[in-house]
């Protein structure tokens, strides 16, 4: 595989763990919302990644493969419901919604994203200087 198609591959992963970034912290924005209804309240959302062969990156058919993010599902979990009669978004029967995000496991999902981030950032920083090198060896 040449070098210059770790940058796509790279680059492919690096816009999926930023989707992934920025799901996380739609979570986490969300993770206290109340409604009054079980069916209006935020629910999880999390990215749906796919493997994409080298061929729709543009490098050929060398058997290697990026990745895409295929879609955003929500969780199916059921949000927790808290007996309250005095809240102002309180349903008839007195209960209020919380969505379903799980703050600890967003934050796991978070530290995860970041750092597979930051790995294909060092992997294309790597392939820069790998380049950088063998331009200076035809001097």
């Amino acid at each position: 595989m040449a070098l210059e198609r770790v940058f796509n591959i790279a680059g492919s992963a690096l816009g999926a763990e930023s989707v992934r970034l920025n799901t996380v912290a739609s979570n986490l924005a969300n993770a206290d919302t109340v409604s009054g209804s079980p069916n209006d309240i935020y629910r999880a959302r999390e990215p749906v990644f796919a493997s994409m062969l080298n061929e729709q990156l543009g490098g050929g058919n060398s058997g290697a493969a990026g990745v895409q993010v295929t879609g955003i599902v929500e969780s199916g979990a059921a949000p927790r419901a808290e007996y309250r009669p005095d809240h102002p978004a309180a349903d008839a029967d007195g209960y209020v919604y919380y969505s379903n995000v799980n703050v600890m496991e967003e934050l796991a999902n978070l530290i995860s994203a970041s750092r597979s981030y930051e790995t294909n950032v060092d992997v294309m920083t790597t392939t820069k200087q790998l380049l950088l090198k063998t331009l200076e060896l035809g001097r």
